[in-house]
């Protein structure tokens, strides 16, 4: 175990960091948050005798006042939402009513829900230690016949123990797809908790927007379903971290009115916050010094001052990379040597715990995590953030910051910016980071893919009535009887006595994943030892970019060669290499369009205005928006050196396409734009494909910062409105595709999931808005012909990519006629955007 450093040696790496003359000038914002004092409220009357003490050996003599008035609202039976800052005791929130109403009456039965399988064995440790504290030797786990129990119930729980969580956990904790696919449709199995039911709980909130939170608002309408045929009206807990609109947020997910709980009680240590863009490497280029350089070298300052310390990686290949570098670092010091791990999805439960366990008693010093880790699971004391490249939304950056800190003494969080459009407008402008309000979650439970799906699993759970059809049970009447009628004529269900039945032979759960678009995983098999064992698994979406033949797989940043991957098992058979390279997945994805829903641009009525109040006006250049097919393809791989980054080769990817329906929005060059601008149409990698492909890259970016929204929710590609061609990367060795002679440029962007999450829907009204800030960073980079920063590196988008694309984006802007373009949006006014 390595003993924690105190507060005034944080300080005098942070001191030593930002005093270095090697960081001075990269150094773009320095924020110091000042301590806090806790405040405190006196234990509730109405608290059962048994858990004071239990309390009182925990150190809590009295409450944060947030956790009192979570308290009060929940026994009062008042939905709640709690929204404070990481490690401000929101657990405390929902345990103390809940164990409360078991002690008072033990057939009471809670129900939590956590997003992560981690999150919920974390949080069954915590309540179980309160409960023996409350009760001695009355409580414990469901599987030892104890009074009161917990237990976990999720993918991992062996099925010898399911009957026994069924009916002996008075706290069941899982997670909304073991609710959706495995509780809700045998609730009859499980009559003893939803007939007792008292209350649910539902931690990290923020994490349910989007797709997962538009499926999960669907299974808690058939949740509270069940739990009405079964006689309860449970009270829902919420907690989260800090977003714009909690209260609406829970509410809509919900669809009950809930209270707000958002002042803080718990006392903050110092917190400090650095942002760091590396400096210029190469001016003739606009390079930038790569930023995992940065991030490492940064990170390597807090772990040899023994600083506990975790550092966050946009993606998992970036994640195993970094965990090779930080431990080549301390490969020597055989003895001595700090143990640094790695953390991402796609590890062995039994591994993940591991680390897990490490890291709250200080064995392991070092963490390299994707987002993984932003959760609040206990992962101990660390003192040290760093994020290697800007997460994506405000949210994200605070979140992951924030998993360092203690209630005392200083911490730090670091942000080194990518060379990214994204990143570097918040490096040209520090404030929209430090200043702004989090961005809105939102979520569309009526989105019709997914209702139709929730409908057959509700009709398959308990028949629907006329009456509930009626109502808005299921969102929109109108659209919930005419799905049902459709159903009813592909024989899904059948209509009697008032009553919609369900008809199938299948069991519909199973076909619907809460978070994907399917939910097959592959099976990563190690035959190095010809032993087969299984070391990882991997989702389906990410299959097509890690384990195609010829990849490095990497485990904890050991090397794995992917020597076959079995498509239809859904196994890669790997060996262990000491490889030089790592390898990098290129793929492309066409767009076709199916219908039109919307043509013309958002003309802002003033200011302030928001999303309601945009009005479309048509213009020569007119955006769209629609519905689309995407198809998504892998096609070649890329072998890059470690550290120094070269491309060593290039390899071939072999495997099937990936085809969903989503939505876009997208702009087409008009014939009097591209005369303007020029340059010639179809000339393979003519002026005019730099142009666009610089454009794209450029909105790309900035859509993200529009809509407030994480950057991988987006896609964006160049094609042809009418004609299969889209660009696709120059792999060599391979003729590049030649445009068509009549070709009509267009620039997509589109939601990255099935059935659309609302992003593209949103943007489109907005298109003159991008484009405005989009000649605003163009004009603000201070590369010569182009850079990663704005339209891309030269070398990929062509040297006169950059003056072309400024041009482009100007002429886009002048055909939307004057007036109609949307003033620049300010960091303050983008603050209060929404999805």
């Amino acid at each position: 175990m390595i003993a924690p450093r105190g507060p005034e040696d944080v300080r005098a790496v942070i001191d030593a960091l930002v005093s270095d003359p090697g960081y001075r000038d990269s150094i773009v914002a320095h924020q110091i948050q000042p301590a806090e004092e806790p405040k405190y409220a006196p234990l509730p009357d109405d608290l059962d005798a048994r858990l004071v003490p239990a309390l009182a050996s925990r150190g809590i003599q009295q409450l944060y006042t947030h956790q009192r008035a979570a308290y009060d609202h929940a026994t009062a039976g008042r939905h709640t939402v709690v929204v404070t800052p990481t490690a401000s005791g929101k657990t405390l929130c929902y345990n103390l009513p809940v164990l409360n109403a078991l002690l008072a009456d033990p057939g009471a039965r809670a129900l939590y829900l956590f997003p992560t399988k981690a999150l919920s064995r974390d949080q069954s440790a915590e309540l179980l230690a309160l409960m023996q504290a409350a009760t001695g030797d009355d409580a414990g786990d469901a599987g030892t016949g104890s009074l009161l129990g917990t237990a976990v119930y999720d993918g991992d729980t062996p099925p010898s123990e399911r009957r026994i969580v069924r009916d002996r956990a008075h706290v069941v904790m899982s997670n909304p797809d073991m609710l959706h696919a495995a509780i809700l449709p045998h609730h009859a199995r499980w009559m003893r908790l939803f007939e007792n039911l008292k209350y649910v709980v539902l931690d990290e909130l923020h994490t349910y927007r989007g797709v997962f939170g538009s499926h999960l608002a669907n299974v808690l309408r058939r949740l509270r379903r069940v739990c009405r045929f079964h006689g309860s009206d449970p009270v829902f807990i919420c907690s989260s971290a800090t977003i714009a609109n909690a209260a609406s947020f829970a509410s809509r997910l919900l669809e009950l009115p809930v209270e707000l709980v958002e002042e803080n009680g718990a006392p903050l240590g110092e917190r400090h916050f650095v942002m760091v863009n590396p400096p210029i490497a190469n001016p003739a280029l606009g390079l930038r010094a790569s930023y995992l350089g940065v991030a490492r070298r940064i990170a390597s300052r807090f772990l040899k001052a023994s600083v506990h310390t975790i550092v966050f990686c946009g993606s998992r290949t970036v994640t195993e990379v970094m965990t090779k570098y930080l431990k080549d670092l301390f490969r020597s010091r055989v003895d001595r040597a700090p143990r640094v791990v790695g953390y991402r999805g796609g590890y062995l439960p039994r591994e993940r715990r591991g680390i897990e366990t490490g890291l709250r008693d200080g064995s392991i010093l070092g963490v390299v995590s994707t987002n993984a880790l932003e959760l609040g699971i206990d992962i101990g004391t660390l003192d040290a953030c760093v994020l290697a490249g800007y997460p994506g939304t405000i949210a994200s950056t605070r979140q992951q910051a924030g998993r360092a800190g203690r209630r005392q003494g200083a911490s730090v969080g670091v942000l080194v910016l990518r060379s990214h459009p994204l990143d570097q407008y918040i490096a040209d402008h520090p404030e929209f980071l430090l200043d702004a309000t989090p961005e809105q979650a939102q979520l569309n439970a009526d989105n019709l893919q997914i209702l139709v799906s929730h409908l057959k699993c509700a009709a398959f759970e308990l028949p629907i009535e006329d009456a509930e059809a009626a109502s808005a049970a299921f969102g929109e009447a109108e659209d919930v009887q005419a799905l049902l009628g459709w159903l009813e004529e592909h024989g899904v269900v059948r209509h009697t006595g008032g009553r919609w039945h369900w008809s199938a032979d299948s069991y519909p759960a199973t076909d619907i994943s809460l978070r994907s678009v399917t939910s097959t995983n592959f099976v990563v098999v190690d035959t190095t030892r010809n032993q087969n064992d299984v070391i990882a698994e991997v989702d389906y979406s990410w299959a097509f970019t890690t384990l195609y033949e010829g990849a490095i797989y990497m485990v904890q940043s050991e090397q794995y060669h992917v020597d076959k991957l079995d498509w239809d098992r859904r196994k890669a058979y790997v060996r262990k290499v000491e490889s030089e390279y790592y390898t990098d997945a290129m793929s492309y994805a066409k767009v076709k369009v199916l219908q039109i829903l919307r043509e013309g641009l958002g003309r802002r009525e003033g200011k302030a205005a928001t999303a309601s109040r945009v009005s479309l006006v048509p213009t020569p250049v007119s955006p769209a928006f629609g519905e689309v097919e995407v198809i998504r393809k892998a096609i070649g791989y890329k072998k890059i050196k470690f550290y120094t980054q070269e491309n060593l080769g290039w390899g071939d990817i072999l495997l099937p396409e990936d085809i969903y329906h989503t939505q876009a929005a997208w702009v087409t060059v008009p014939p009097a734009i591209i005369e303007a601008l020029g340059v010639p149409a179809s000339v393979p990698q003519s002026d005019l494909i730099d142009a666009l492909h610089g454009v794209a890259n450029v909105l790309h970016g900035l859509a993200a910062l529009l809509l407030m929204c994480d950057g991988r929710d987006m896609g964006v590609v160049i094609g042809d409105q009418r004609k299969d061609y889209f660009l696709q990367p120059a792999i060599p060795g391979r003729p590049a595709e030649k445009p068509p002679e009549q070709f009509e440029p267009t620039i997509f962007l589109y939601d990255q999931y099935s059935g659309g999450i609302g992003l593209a829907e949103a943007l489109h009204p907005r298109f003159g808005e991008l484009l405005v800030g989009a000649l605003e960073r163009l004009g603000a980079c201070d590369c010569a012909h182009g850079c990663p920063s704005c339209v891309g590196p030269d070398l990929e988008v062509g040297p006169r990519a950059k003056g072309l694309a400024t041009r482009l984006v100007s002429l886009l802007l002048a055909g939307l006629q004057p007036g109609e373009a949307a003033a620049p949006t300010s960091p303050a006014e983008a603050s209060g955007s929404s999805v």
